[in-house]
């Protein structure tokens, strides 16, 4: 692994910090209080050429011209200099788990309708795994999908889904026969307005609150063949695939904003002063900057050894699975520390310090629990 980048990758990583600290930062603050999705902020990052990464050329994109590790970059400069998690956690969401999957598994007629409004910005798309009884257990899922002449009817729900209120499409997850677990989960493309399919509105929650989230509903909603993604029992694959992919792209917003946060608590600690001297120089506080350092660095190399081995075209489930555990836990614990750094002034919602930690909490639940991370190493360790 090649631990240097050209100047052409660190160039696209500073022009995403300066993008971003010019044109994501307001009203932020608000936007955290009120739970309000910007637009607005969305379209810029589509003019910016954020969601284009994960599209080829012919359909609006560059993915063919920016490798994942470039990429990865990127969106670790918009993760530095937003102050907002919760838009790159969003852009990731619909770039890898959904762009991907139609750029890598769609028909020519797929591609060509859904993929250039999703990176213009015109459009904005979700995936839809999670059910009410079947979070971590996938396979346990309820939504069906029954073959019928020129397509499939839909029935049953989804929770817990990021950008529901506000898309214009959904990438959906249904079995085509329950007793095929893995083997039957087939994806389907599926339009709002289409008839039968509901949208819950906008769900209040902790932390990533300018995210909308929300539920989805089907009732005997009819799905022309066409809007099939890839063939039938192929579903678990397809979302297999592009987390792994996705989880270099949100974690590394989070490991732009770990950075954000250690060069802010640095700044604070030195200037503070207590008993007639910077904080900083109480141990107590000096190692708390030295855990926050250390966790970064070593969430660093692991998050590039992941975007490295896939652009690679290898497998990195094991290392993925490493990386999600490692980073999220990392941004929580590190999100407290900077809080207790700052003391009374970082626990004041008026000075956005306490915001990383209500948002640091959903990486340990969302893209695959810190529970199942640590089954899925234990697993590939051969216990």
């Amino acid at each position: 692994m090649n631990f240097s980048y050209t100047e052409e990758q660190l160039q696209l990583k500073e022009d995403c910090i300066n993008f971003a600290k010019a044109e994501l930062n307001s009203p932020v603050f608000e936007n955290d209080k009120t739970c309000t999705f910007s637009r607005d902020n969305w379209n810029k990052c589509a003019d910016f050429g954020i969601q284009a990464m994960a599209v080829p050329p012919t359909y609006g994109g560059n993915k063919n011209e920016l490798d994942l590790v470039s990429a990865t970059l990127a969106m670790e400069g918009l993760g530095y200099g937003c102050k907002d998690n919760g838009l790159p956690f969003a852009l990731s969401a619909q770039m890898w788990t959904v762009q991907l999957p139609i750029a890598q598994f769609g028909t020519e007629a797929q591609k060509e309708k859904y993929l250039p409004e999703l990176a213009s910005g015109k459009s904005i798309a979700c995936h839809a795994l999670t059910e009410p009884e079947a979070g971590s257990d996938v396979f346990s899922m309820q939504t069906t999908a029954k073959k019928v002449e020129g397509g499939y009817i839909l029935n049953g729900s989804k929770c817990l889904i990021s950008l529901a209120p506000v898309a214009n499409l959904a990438l959906v997850f249904a079995t085509i026969n329950p007793k095929l677990g893995k083997w039957g989960v087939t994806a389907f493309l599926i339009e709002t307005g289409t008839k039968g399919f509901s949208v819950s509105e906008n769900k209040e929650k902790m932390g990533l609150r300018t995210v909308p989230i929300g539920s989805l509903f089907f009732e005997d909603c009819f799905v022309p063949e066409a809007n099939r993604l890839g063939k039938e029992g192929a579903g678990w694959s397809i979302t297999n695939h592009s987390l792994e992919h996705d989880r270099c792209s949100i974690l590394a917003s989070q490991l732009g904003a770990m950075e954000y946060q250690l060069e802010q608590s640095i700044e604070f600690v030195k200037k503070r002063k207590q008993f007639g001297k910077s904080v900083a120089e109480f141990q107590s506080v000096s190692n708390r900057i030295a855990n926050m350092k250390l966790r970064l660095e070593t969430s660093r190399l692991l998050l590039y050894k992941v975007a490295w081995i896939k652009s690679e075209g290898k497998s990195a489930m094991l290392e993925s699975a490493l990386l999600k555990l490692q980073l999220s836990e990392s941004f929580v614990t590190s999100s407290i520390d900077n809080i207790r750094n700052h003391g009374g002034y970082g626990y004041l919602s008026e000075n956005e310090v306490e915001r990383d930690l209500r948002d640091a909490v959903g990486g340990v639940i969302y893209a695959g629990t810190s529970d199942i991370q640590r089954n899925i190493i234990a697993k590939l360790l051969g216990l």
